[in-house]
C-alpha cells in the first residue's frame, strides 16, 4: 500500500505530531508512506530525510503553482490513496488530483471541531474528499450536521507514543519553577489561542487559591494570547500561583512532575495533550467540549466541567487536588484507558485498514485491478 500524506501547516502542534506518528508507523508495518510538507516546518525537519519526503509550500489555499508541483508527483508515481492532514492541504491536493487526472482516492483527516465554512470554494474542496477520517465522534457528528454524508465519514481516535511518556524521567517542577516544596501543581499544555480557553483557566485559578492556597498552575505553550494572559495574571494578582512557561520540549518529563492535568478548551477535537496526561498517570479535569468526553470518563479518569465555566472548573480542580487517593485512582484508570484506546499502534493499524478499504473501493469504482 502506497499512501501520500500532505500537511501544509506552518507550525508544530498535535496534528503534525499525529502525521509523523502515522507516517512512521505505516512504514514500520511495511507500507510505503510518503510525506509532502513545508520545507521550513518542524514536521518536514523531523521526518526521515529520504526519497519519500517532498517539499510543498503553498502560498495560499488555492496555490496553482503548488498544485502543479504536487500534480507532477502524482503523475509520476500515483499513490493508492492521498491522505491530507490539514484544511489548506485539502484544496491543494484536490486541485493537484484534478490537474493530474490521477484517480487516487482523497482522504482528509479532521482533528478540529470547527464547522466547515459555507463559501463556494470550501464546499467545492470538501466535495472532492472521498472519505473523512475524524479524530472523534464529536467531529464526525459536526461534519454530518454540516451536510457531509455520514457514509463518507469514519472515526479513528488519535494515538500517542505511550512508551515515550512512561519512560521519561520526572521533572522536579517545584525546583524548576521555584514553587514551595510540597505544594500541589496542576498543569495545562496547549497553544495559547482562544479556543483552548486558558483565560477561563486563569479565572478558575483565582478561585482555586481561595480553597487550596498552596495550589500552583502551569500553563505550557506559546501563542498569540501570551501577552493578554500575562496581563490577566497580573490583574488578578496571581503571579505567585500561575506561571506561563512558554514552549517546552520536555513535555513527557513535565507531565510526570504534575499532580493534576487541566484542559480548559472551549472547542476541542479530541485533545492529544489530554491523552499524554492520561498515559503519564494523571487525573484530568477537562471541559465537555468536542471530543474531550470521549477521552476523559467523568468520575472514572477525571472530572468534567462545562466550557467557559470558571467556577465549575475551579471546584473540580480543588476537589481532586485535596483528595490524593481519588486523584491516584483516576490517574491509574486513565493510564489503563490510554493503553487500551489511544495507543499510536492502534491508530496506525486502523488508519492502514482504512487506506486499504478506501483504495479497494476506489479501484472497484474505476474498474481497476488491485495492487
Amino acid at each position: 500500500m502506497f499512501s501520500l500524506h500532505v500537511d501544509t501547516a506552518r507550525t508544530w502542534r498535535g496534528g503534525q505530531h499525529q502525521v509523523l506518528l502515522t507516517v512512521l508507523g505505516l512504514r514500520r508495518r511495511g507500507h510505503r508512506a510518503a510525506l509532502a510538507a513545508r520545507p521550513q516546518g518542524e514536521l518536514y525537519r523531523r521526518a526521515p530525510d529520504d526519497a519519500d519526503r517532498y517539499a510543498l509550500a503553498p502560498r495560499a489555499e488555492a496555490d496553482l503553482h503548488a498544485a502543479w508541483k504536487l500534480a507532477r508527483l502524482l503523475r509520476g508515481d500515483a499513490p493508492d490513496v492521498i491522505h491530507v492532514h490539514d484544511a489548506h492541504g485539502v484544496a491543494v491536493a484536490a486541485l493537484a488530483r484534478w490537474l493530474s487526472r490521477v484517480a487516487s482516492p482523497l482522504i482528509a483527516s479532521r482533528r478540529v471541531d470547527f464547522h466547515i465554512r459555507g463559501n463556494a470554494f470550501s464546499r467545492w474542496k470538501y466535495d472532492q474528499v472521498d472519505r473523512f477520517i475524524c479524530a472523534s465522534s464529536a467531529i464526525r457528528d459536526m461534519l454530518v450536521a454540516d451536510g457531509v454524508p455520514r457514509e463518507r465519514t469514519m472515526v479513528v481516535y488519535e494515538g500517542i507514543d505511550i512508551e515515550r511518556i512512561e519512560r521519561a524521567p520526572p521533572l522536579d517542577v517545584h525546583r524548576e519553577f521555584g514553587f514551595p516544596a510540597g505544594c500541589r501543581v496542576a498543569g495545562n499544555v496547549a497553544a495559547l489561542v482562544p479556543h483552548k480557553g486558558q483565560r477561563h483557566l486563569i479565572d478558575a485559578a483565582a478561585r482555586l487559591v481561595r480553597d487550596v492556597p498552596d495550589a500552583r498552575v502551569l500553563i505550557v505553550g506559546g501563542g498569540e494570547l501570551e501577552g493578554e494572559l500575562r496581563h490577566q495574571i497580573r490583574r488578578l494578582h496571581l503571579e505567585a500561583h500561575v506561571v506561563l512557561t512558554g514552549f517546552r520540549s520536555d513535555i513527557p518529563s513535565l507531565l510526570q512532575g504534575l499532580d493534576l492535568f487541566v484542559m480548559s478548551s472551549v472547542t476541542e477535537g479530541l485533545g492529544t495533550s489530554v491523552l499524554d496526561a492520561m498515559a503519564a498517570g494523571l487525573a484530568v479535569v477537562g471541559t465537555r467540549a468536542g471530543g474531550i468526553p470521549e477521552s476523559v470518563v467523568d468520575g472514572e479518569t477525571g472530572l468534567l466541567a462545562p466550557p467557559r465555566d470558571a467556577p465549575a472548573l475551579a471546584r473540580a480542580m480543588a476537589e481532586l487536588l485535596r483528595d490524593t487517593p481519588r486523584r491516584r485512582v483516576f490517574g491509574a484508570a486513565g493510564r489503563r484507558r490510554a493503553h487500551a484506546v489511544f495507543s499510536a499502534e492502534r491508530m496506525v493499524e486502523e488508519t492502514a485498514a482504512a487506506h486499504a478499504a478506501i483504495a479497494d473501493a476506489g479501484r472497484a469504482a474505476h474498474g481497476a485491478p488491485g495492487r
